[in-house]
């Protein structure tokens, strides 16, 4: 039977801000203050301040108090993973997208149609956050960050195991983890602690009001301290995680040789770790690798892919030589954040 439901994008569609439903009335992570947003996760290029009313995860909506003020939107509505919630006779789910702690795709159903905005996410397992979870669907909406096939991510156990060892033969050296504070940072600390790394883990001060958040919500990050305040020699042989951009800077002199880290898919890219003298690269990332990304398209058995951002250009291409309908949406803003 032909189906005489109307196509997605007559209904659903990126605009200047992002992607809005028409019949709904809303805007999925708009790129400027709008009357309704739903917020896939509390990055900074998907969550922005200024909205009228927000619909997001708990958790998502407690990040974003803690990144922009307790009243950076007018009102806000929490929607728990798995929940469903009706915006103008349009339906509204959040699943987990696995991404960090609160990240949801956005399931939205009307007349007869369904599409998903999956935001960021990732297939890998993640002590810090929901697992992915796969919905089928006519229309998908993915990011493209590490969309070319050299992309593969290591395990992040395999890369703690591999941070652990470096500690264990650089015992009087301080090793700087560089993780981009909202997500990662958490991860990395979880995955060290469950590797058996049962010392304290020092912070700079950009990841202590977000890594506080993670265990006022439950995720156990162990032993914190502030780097401030606390003497460099007492330091040496420790963890301690900072942003990407306190590697090498003058903040990091204050640990005299210390082993600097970065914990990020780019690392893949050797060119890329040498030219940020990155001593310690760790292959970790909280986006889908090539293999990951090509497996959740087809799983979703979506008729039409739309790719956000990221390599647009290259995962179109791919999936046009499967027999696959996809287009780039080509908008501005999203990706701006460090991985």
């Amino acid at each position: 039977m032909i189906s005489t439901a109307p196509p997605v994008d007559t209904w659903l569609y990126p605009v200047g801000s992002g992607i809005y439903c028409e019949p709904g009335d809303f805007y999925i992570d708009p790129g400027r203050a709008v009357d309704r947003a739903v917020i896939t996760h509390g990055h900074g290029d998907h969550a922005r301040a200024g909205h009228r009313a927000v619909l997001a995860t708990p958790e998502t909506i407690e990040i974003m108090k803690v990144r922009y003020g307790e009243d950076c939107a007018g009102a806000f509505q929490p929607l728990a993973l798995g929940e469903t919630v009706n915006i103008n006779g349009v339906s509204v789910r959040l699943v987990p997208a696995g991404h960090i702690l609160g990240s949801a795709q956005v399931v939205i159903e009307w007349a007869g149609r369904r599409a998903v905005i999956s935001g960021d996410y990732k297939r890998a397992a993640d002590p810090t956050c929901a697992p992915f979870e796969l919905v089928t669907c006519d229309v998908f909406v993915t990011e493209a960050t590490f969309a070319l096939p050299v992309f593969r991510h290591e395990k992040a156990e395999h890369e703690a195991a591999k941070l652990l060892s470096s500690l264990k033969a650089e015992p009087d050296r301080t090793h700087l983890i560089g993780a981009y504070n909202l997500g990662k940072c958490q991860r990395m600390i979880r995955v060290v602690r469950d590797a058996g790394y049962d010392q304290p883990i020092y912070l700079h001060g950009a990841v202590v009001a977000l890594s506080e958040l993670y265990q006022k919500l439950g995720i156990d990050l162990g032993e914190l301290l502030p780097v401030a305040g606390t003497d460099p020699k007492s330091m040496r042989g420790g963890i301690v995680m900072c942003p990407p951009s306190a590697l090498g800077d003058r903040w990091s002199r204050r640990f005299g040789d210390p082993v600097n880290a970065f914990a990020s898919g780019w690392m893949r890219v050797r060119g890329r770790a040498r030219q940020l003298g990155v001593e310690l690269p760790l292959v970790v990332s909280d986006h889908v690798d090539w293999p990951e990304l090509i497996q959740t398209v087809l799983e979703t058995e979506a008729e039409e892919i739309w790719v956000t951002h990221g390599r647009e250009d290259a995962l179109v291409h791919y999936l046009g030589t499967l027999g696959r309908k996809a287009r780039a949406l080509a908008l501005v803003g999203y990706g701006e954040e460090a991985e």
